[in-house]
């Protein structure tokens, strides 16, 4: 495995967790395992990995241009990394709200409920966890 590969994992877990990563790994083919590695190293080991910016402005930017070339899929596994980038609820409706004037309403919108939605699972999952403790 290279460095940046190494690097590019090491970011990923931080970012999005260990068990969405594992489940990631879990369901990768010999198929589809260079496309993951390529994702891995440039994205996480190269991208991410950089500290010319915040955790959470990448986040931001992540999810507004996410939201402004309609790849909704990826939106809610990045609204639910927000836990970890310290992009807050503010944040990304800020970000959305440039996607409603630089790249259209209809998309900010969809994104923006994806959102709500995602910010909404996430808070029962807390309180679930909470309520089953004693």
């Amino acid at each position: 495995m290279s460095d940046r590969l190494k690097a590019g994992d090491a970011v990923r877990r931080k970012v999005l967790g260990d068990a969405h990563v594992d489940r990631a790994e879990a369901g990768k083919t010999p198929f589809d395992a260079p496309f993951q590695d390529l994702i891995t190293e440039s994205a996480w080991g190269n991208v991410w990995a950089s500290d010319a910016i915040t955790p959470r402005e990448r986040s931001m930017l992540t999810l507004a241009l996410l939201a402004a070339l309609g790849n909704f899929d990826e939106i809610p596994m990045h609204i639910r990394a927000t836990a970890r980038t310290g992009a807050s609820k503010t944040d990304v409706l800020e970000a959305f709200q440039h996607v409603a004037i630089y790249a259209g309403v209809p998309r900010a919108n969809h994104a923006l409920r994806l959102a709500r939605e995602t910010f909404e699972e996430m808070e029962r999952s807390v309180r679930g966890e909470t309520e089953g403790q004693g």
